[in-house]
């Protein structure tokens, strides 16, 4: 009985001690492609599936239950040969305390996502270079979306990850693919990890962490108090934008948050919503019609 229970205990910790980072659904449409033998598209998407959920991503341990829950859309424009044009729609959620709620955190297009690729080619990341532009792009996005959700539970607590995902920038800014110059005009991925590991931006990444980890933790039990807390998160983008008007990041966070924002505000007990609304406007305008629609 005891060698069974050693067994089993064993099993149990060697299962936790794989358990890998992400639980993600990427999924490749192609309807804009005139294609007739569409395997290779199906042959893709599983291998990215396997790619992004197979691989361990970093030295920490994950539980199967702690795992960052994410969907990445691939929609192809074009294609000839082994190449690829297509814009690629990443999400993450992640859990709210005492609850069955996901919450979103990244909800981000990419645009210039180009590639070439070959069935049944490997798909291996390798931190040392930058090979492939397929990988360097989704491997990039792993380490955004675990960075995200690691400074949602602790301060800076995505440094190593961005520290990452820069590291896959900076190699590969030599490969003549959109979307990792710093110079295009365009908003890059080499913007995004560069005002994620800015100082000039920590407001984000202090609200990323009041609103999550102090403000919706804990609704479910002191709704008054959580939602003051998410107020006072949501205020510290006044001062980020006096600082850097139309920021990147403010875009990204009401882009996931936007709806949620509106659903938390529009029951329950009252906040000073005149205020509320006011610093909404403020930071986020191009949500004005949502910011319109809190009800109270």
């Amino acid at each position: 009985m005891r060698s069974f229970l050693i067994c089993l205990f064993t099993c149990l910790l060697s299962f936790v001690i794989k358990a890998q980072e992400l639980n993600c659904e990427i999924t490749i449409n192609s309807d804009q492609v005139g294609q007739t033998n569409q395997q290779i598209f199906k042959t893709l998407e599983r291998s990215l599936n396997d790619f992004v959920n197979k691989n361990k991503w970093t030295n920490r341990v994950y539980g199967e239950n702690e795992r960052v829950n994410a969907r990445m859309f691939i929609t192809v424009t074009n294609y000839e040969s082994d190449r690829f044009e297509a814009n690629l729609q990443i999400q993450s959620t992640r859990p709210v305390f005492n609850t069955s709620y996901e919450s979103p955190v990244f909800n981000y297009k990419d645009n210039a996502f180009n590639f070439q690729y070959q069935e049944f080619e490997p798909l291996v990341y390798n931190p040392n270079t930058f090979e492939s532009n397929l990988v360097g792009v989704i491997s990039y996005y792993v380490y955004v979306i675990l960075g995200l959700d690691a400074d949602t539970f602790a301060l800076q607590g995505g440094d190593d990850f961005y520290r990452q995902a820069r590291n896959i920038v900076t190699q590969a800014q030599g490969s003549n693919f959109a979307g990792w110059d710093q110079d295009s005009g365009q908003r890059t991925r080499f913007e995004l990890i560069d005002n994620l590991l800015s100082n000039t931006f920590r407001e984000y990444r202090i609200a990323m962490y009041n609103y999550h980890r102090k403000g919706l933790d804990i609704l479910g039990d002191n709704n008054s108090t959580g939602k003051q807390i998410i107020a006072g998160s949501l205020r510290l983008f006044e001062t980020l934008i006096k600082r850097r008007p139309n920021a990147f990041l403010i875009q990204t966070f009401f882009d996931a948050k936007s709806e949620e924002i509106q659903n938390v505000f529009s029951d329950g007990p009252k906040v000073d919503i005149v205020k509320l609304k006011e610093t909404l406007n403020k930071v986020a305008p191009f949500y004005s019609n949502t910011w319109n629609q809190i009800k109270y």
